[in-house]
């Protein structure tokens, strides 16, 4: 297999444009063995969301692709969102750089946040010493934009060396702020159409092969396309735009320092006015297609991946939901999966939008009770201990 270029490698591989194509190993690279990868997650993420802070769990979430992405300055890195965290892997040229990135967005979240993110950086090299791989597929949702689907185990063994405080990243000094330009929430929670909104994890079990754990992924992504835009979250004509309270004062505090937050707010606010009204007249204003915009949204959102398992939010009816519980149960009883799922009446979207003016925004869906997060817990109590498998589509 011809070696893809190393710094440009996630925008050389050839693109997939639907999902079902995630159970295809023919879709999958390998991870140049000098890069890492740069993971983090939220310290007890279930207790904050238990509290109701779920929306500043995905923000803490998305800040730490915001942060490395825009320090890096480079947006087509592999990247994985995951509620109350992220990954993302970042070429050997990058890796000091992201690092600082990584320091910074743990203090920003403590400070701003209130909430403790843990961080590292693992060599891939690492990773193969210890048996698994790094394999990295390029999902393309629209012209403008793809996300990372990864297998092989790697970005899951990392995970966990991260818990047991292996290759830690420590944080910058008090006052030490991120770029996290571009990062914003300005859409209102989006309510089921069908249901439910229906956050899954399913991950490989302790009798999962590459050949039965491939059969899981593609019934439940069937199941799952049955119904309407196949489970999407988002109606065709895109969500529907809200600013919160709590959505304002965290997008500000991700703009601003203190001493500046007052007048980023009110940016923030005629940024929204003008946005609101011209969706509600269908208007342009020079390049900027309100109508196009909104529905580039619903084309450019990750309501489903492909992290060393299957994750996906969608928006099902209660039917649907039983028949893909009861595949991931079969395949759980068999030990081909361990899985989780969280019920929610709404989904929420955590957007980084470098420029309204082009297509290439990305928007993060997660169940907004909880999602992945709630998701994860449960599949811990449901079958703890199992280690993780190297098994890839």
């Amino acid at each position: 297999m011809t070696q893809l270029p190393t710094d440009n490698f996630f925008s050389a591989l050839p693109v997939f444009t639907d999902f079902e194509g995630v159970a295809d190993s023919a879709n999958y690279r390998p991870l140049p063995e000098d890069w890492a990868l740069a993971t983090a997650d939220i310290v007890n993420s279930t207790g904050a969301i238990e509290t109701g802070r779920y929306k500043a769990v995905n923000m803490a979430g998305a800040s730490v692709i915001s942060a490395i992405l825009n320090a890096i300055g480079q947006h087509d890195l592999p990247f994985v969102f995951g509620g109350d965290g992220a990954l993302v892997a970042v070429p050997p040229t990058a890796v000091a750089i992201a690092r600082e990135a990584l320091a910074a967005v743990q203090n920003w979240v403590q400070e701003e946040l209130d909430l403790t993110l843990r961080a590292a950086l693992v060599p891939v090299i690492d990773i193969h010493r210890a048996g698994l791989d790094v394999r990295v597929a390029r999902f393309q949702v629209s012209p403008g934009a793809s996300y990372a689907m990864f297998s092989g185990g790697g970005a899951s063994w990392a995970e966990a060396r991260m818990k047991e405080g292996l290759f830690g990243v420590l944080a910058a000094p008090p006052g030490s702020r991120p770029d996290l330009k571009g990062l914003s929430c300005r859409w209102n929670p989006i309510q089921s159409r069908h249901g439910e909104i229906v956050s899954i994890i399913a991950l490989p079990g302790a009798e999962a092969t590459s050949e039965n754990f491939t059969a899981l992924v593609s019934d439940i992504v069937a199941l799952a396309g049955g119904e309407e835009r196949g489970g999407h979250p988002v109606g065709e004509n895109g969500p529907e735009i809200g600013l919160s309270r709590a959505g304002l004062d965290a997008e500000a505090r991700a703009g601003a320092p203190k001493g500046r937050r007052l007048r980023q707010k009110a940016f923030i606010i005629a940024q929204y006015l003008l946005t609101v009204t011209l969706f509600r007249l269908n208007r342009k204003l020079g390049r900027f297609d309100a109508a196009q915009y909104r529905r580039d949204v619903g084309l450019n959102s990750d309501f489903r991946k492909f992290d060393d398992g299957l994750k996906m939010t969608i928006d099902i009816d209660a039917e649907r939901r039983a028949r893909i519980e009861a595949r991931l149960e079969q395949a759980a009883r068999l030990g081909i999966c361990r899985y989780g799922l969280h019920r929610q009446d709404s989904a929420l979207m955590t957007c980084i939008v470098p420029t309204p003016l082009s297509n290439d925004h990305m928007h993060f869906i997660d169940g907004a009770a909880g999602g992945y997060a709630m998701a994860a817990s449960r599949m811990k109590k449901l079958l703890p201990g199992d280690a993780i498998s190297g098994v890839t589509p």
